[in-house]
């Protein structure tokens, strides 16, 4: 009788324990497991919030990130803008009247079934694309039909743009945006946000974003993973329309860091235009006073010979870059980089592979005692982990800077103010090598020193994880979001 009393008794204090960490979730980890152990129960269980390796990295994180001594005061963000216009991809195509035929990728889209196609091409391969709609008018058709569609939602779009919206999210922070701003963009615009005159047109350029979900079926299609197919007919952005007024606008503004984006949106134009516009882009930047860092934003190409030109022609005259792991590799594809040879990542980017390539790009293309490259910092940001790697004795705070990107990952993807440890999971290789091309060092990862730093031949790596959301709420503009949180954080040096 005393033992079925004793394991009662036991069982009424373990569930009391469960209870007050379901009323009090933010009781330290520490606290439960001292109550539970008084309560002489054996051994804690595992405890979610804090005491999970997230809530101690989140927790290690909040103590790095620090603001940099000297601040950024005024930012001038160009030249690409637009509305983007979410929806699903499955519902406006059978509103357009569409049913799934077989799938065909199209390079340029000339009607409503070479999208039907398209679409089709990529969701059952669960990939993600981005297309030109050719025919002003069956386009301006369709995406009326998609703006007034029951759930569309409406969103500030272009990197420009969503750049421009997280910096002026810092009340003490003056952001100028140039790019072609409409009505509807200019409502969804943070107030902080102030667009040149020259800026404003009388139509929106529109992005349309169909969205399916992973095992989505139409019909016999059935979508592996969830992803989204992006069109649009955007003349002003492809041709950087707003690139002169933005550099004109710089002399009355006077910034103090530069962000440049849209140079993908060429790759629509003839081979003639795009050297002509990569050309004038570069004088453009050329005329910015000297001492104001330039970031140029890259984002998805296709088109191996205007990468190249970017590298060789642009990567000079910018002082920082932001990527991803899909450009990464492409740019090295186009530049006959290190690890060029892989036509694909494998699952997560190699750690090592990732660091040959960053410290070539700035080995090659960065600035050295003997060229006169401003380039000095590049950002890389994958699902899993981000990279910062600088030229030294250039910047300064990028511990904070790359944990701050990631943490800003967490949190934008998942929709919350903080970091929240249940809702996010740590997903980077807890093991790695930092160089593939030399014999680089093995790092564990330690969820409580979340930064790890390794050096190479003058060049500094600042490597963090990220906490990668379990159940996304919105994922498109999220590099934008890491990039400018990583700048913001980031002090440059006064040359």
């Amino acid at each position: 009788m005393a033992l079925w009393r004793g394991s009662a008794y036991a069982g009424f204090l373990a569930l009391a324990v469960g209870c007050v960490f379901l009323l009090e979730p933010e009781l330290p980890g520490s606290a439960l497991r001292s109550l539970w152990s008084s309560l002489r129960l054996g051994p804690a269980p595992g405890l979610p919030g804090p005491a999970s390796p997230e809530g101690r990295l989140a927790a290690a994180w909040d103590a790095l990130i620090v603001r940099p001594a000297r601040r950024w005061r005024r930012v001038a963000v160009g030249v690409n803008a637009c509305v983007d216009v979410v929806l699903s991809g499955v519902k406006l195509l059978q509103a357009l009247g569409l049913s799934p035929g077989n799938g065909k990728d199209h390079a340029i889209l000339h009607s409503r079934n070479d999208l039907e196609e398209a679409f089709v091409h990529f969701m059952e391969k669960g990939a993600a694309a981005e297309r030109f709609f050719s025919d002003k008018e069956a386009f301006h058709d369709i995406a009326r039909i998609a703006s007034e569609f029951p759930g569309a939602q409406h969103y500030v779009g272009g990197n420009a743009a969503l750049m421009g919206q997280k910096f002026a999210a810092s009340s003490d922070l003056k952001v100028l945006l140039c790019g072609p701003v409409g009505p509807k963009l200019h409502e969804l615009l943070d107030d902080n946000v102030f667009v040149p005159p020259e800026s404003l047109q009388k139509e929106d350029e529109f992005h349309l974003i169909l969205e399916y979900q992973t095992g989505e079926e139409w019909d016999q299609l059935k979508a592996p993973h969830a992803n989204r197919f992006i069109f649009s007919h955007d003349l002003s952005n492809g041709a950087m329309n707003m690139l002169e007024v933005f550099v004109s606008s710089l002399e009355e503004f006077q910034p103090d860091l530069v962000v440049l984006s849209g140079l993908h949106m060429m790759e629509g134009q003839s081979k003639e235009l795009q050297k002509k516009r990569l050309l004038e882009v570069v004088t453009s930047i050329s005329d910015i006073p000297t001492g104001v860092p330039i970031h140029l934003e890259l984002a998805s190409m296709t088109n191996r010979e205007l990468m190249s030109s970017i590298v060789h022609q642009v990567f000079p005259a910018v002082t920082s870059l932001g990527l991803n792991e899909q450009e990464l590799l492409f740019l090295s594809q186009s530049a006959s980089g290190p690890h060029s040879s892989l036509s694909s990542w494998s699952g997560v980017p190699d750690v090592g592979m990732v660091s040959d390539i960053l410290f070539w790009i700035l080995k090659e293309h960065g600035r050295t005692q003997s060229r006169a490259s401003d380039l000095t910092r590049i950002h890389f940001h994958t699902l899993v982990y981000h990279i910062l790697a600088t030229v030294d004795g250039h910047w300064d705070n990028q511990l904070a800077a790359v944990a701050a990107g990631a943490r800003v990952a967490g949190t934008q993807a998942c929709a919350t103010e903080t970091i929240d440890a249940s809702r996010v999971s740590l997903q980077a290789p807890r093991e790695f090598t930092t160089s593939h091309s030399e014999a680089g060092s093995r790092i564990i990862l330690d969820p409580n020193e979340p930064v790890v730093e390794w050096h190479r031949e003058g060049i500094s790596f600042h490597f963090t994880p990220v906490l990668v959301c379990k159940d996304p709420v919105r994922t498109v503009g999220l590099g934008d979001a890491i990039s400018a949180e990583g700048l913001f954080y980031s002090e440059a040096y006064p040359h």
